[in-house]
């Protein structure tokens, strides 16, 4: 199988209409970048709360030699790995978005200033308009 384009408003078939698979504007990448980063501050904080007091009683329980402490130390630490997780994924969704914009911006600006004609000419938007008008 060989892709050599995609479908656009030009190549849709006749009476299909096109529309893109995936459209994301930067106020929604914002907000979700938002989200990810105040879910990881939260459960930082809110996550750790009484992991000091079950790991004191979970060896307080095994000191007693009662099975309920190692049933307990193991929550504990099976707690611990899934908040890590879940607080490695927020973090990495809201630095890849910061990422992701400030990378489109920084994209876009060379566009603006960069692009050239053959001659060498600087490429304005209503020269480029010219060319797609």
């Amino acid at each position: 199988m060989q892709l050599n384009h995609a479908t656009t408003p030009d190549t849709a078939p006749s009476g299909n209409s096109y529309s893109p698979d995936l459209v994301v504007h930067d106020d929604q990448l914002g907000s979700i970048g938002n989200t990810a980063a105040s879910l990881f501050r939260k459960i930082q904080k809110e996550g750790d709360e009484a992991r000091e007091e079950t790991f004191e009683a979970a060896t307080s329980l095994t000191n007693q030699e009662l099975d309920m402490g190692s049933a307990l130390l193991a929550m504990h630490d099976a707690w611990n790995t899934q908040t890590g997780t879940v607080k490695e994924a927020c973090a990495h969704i809201s630095n890849h978005l910061d990422f992701t914009r400030k990378s489109h911006d920084q994209d876009e600006d060379k566009i603006r200033t960069e692009m050239r004609d053959a001659a060498g000419k600087n490429m304005t938007p209503s020269r480029i308009q010219d060319y797609i008008g």
